[in-house]
């Protein structure tokens, strides 16, 4: 009888990583290299960090930002990731950072020695993708990139589809207000208010949801009533 080889055991990670599921930018080897924007508030020297991320194939843009200018630069720059190297993130810092996720959504890895867990979920809240309690290492960058950005690409493909979800809600409801009114307005079955939405949509050229609008909005009932 053959025994199995031993498995060993998995080595405990030494970092503090709180994730916020997240947008997948590709599993296959870009086009062009990633572009990575810098927000640091600390005097560090960022060379071996450029050249690291010039290895992985990413592209460090000139421009280092401080947090109070995140979202005008990333408006400007339009960054793949953004990379936040801080002491501690101040109130400001995550204030700024949930603007620019509101305005233009990005991976964003955030190194800072601060652990104070109610700091991190902050962080988290506002938008941070993974956050690393040890600094900013060259060496650990690769894996942590490319968890970042398999789970922000998860947490983008989640909001697209809730979104799509509210939508076809949203016109649901719009779609079951006018079939009521002409239920009531023409004495019609459910099903005759439907078929007459769509014969109404189809005559037109538009969508069922469309047909529904304008029906209400001939009536004069707004939208938001229910």
């Amino acid at each position: 009888m053959h025994r199995l080889p031993a498995v060993r055991p998995a080595r405990r990670a030494r970092l503090v990583i709180a994730f916020r599921p997240a947008r997948l930018m590709g599993l296959t080897e870009p086009a062009r290299p990633l572009r990575v924007l810098l927000v640091t508030d600390t005097d560090k020297p960022i060379g071996e960090l450029r050249d690291t991320l010039a290895r992985l194939r990413y592209e460090m843009l000139d421009e280092v930002a401080t947090p109070a200018r995140l979202p005008a630069v990333v408006e400007k720059e339009r960054p793949d990731v953004v990379i936040i190297d801080t002491e501690s993130p101040s109130r400001d810092t995550l204030e700024q950072l949930a603007v620019m996720h509101a305005r233009a959504p990005r991976p964003v890895l955030m190194f800072s020695p601060d652990a104070d867990q109610q700091l991190i979920r902050a962080a988290v809240g506002a938008g941070v993708s993974a956050y690393l309690v040890e600094g900013l290492s060259a060496e650990r960058l690769a894996p942590i990139l490319e968890v970042a950005l398999a789970r922000f690409s998860h947490d983008e493909a989640l909001r697209q589809r809730l979104a799509e979800v509210e939508s076809e809600l949203a016109d649901r409801k719009l779609i079951d207000r006018a079939k009521r009114l002409l239920m009531d307005a023409r004495r019609l079955s459910e099903q005759d208010a439907y078929a007459a939405l769509r014969r109404r949509a189809m005559n037109q050229g538009i969508r069922i949801v469309e047909a529904a609008r304008q029906i209400l909005t001939a009536s004069r009932i707004p939208d938001g009533e229910a």
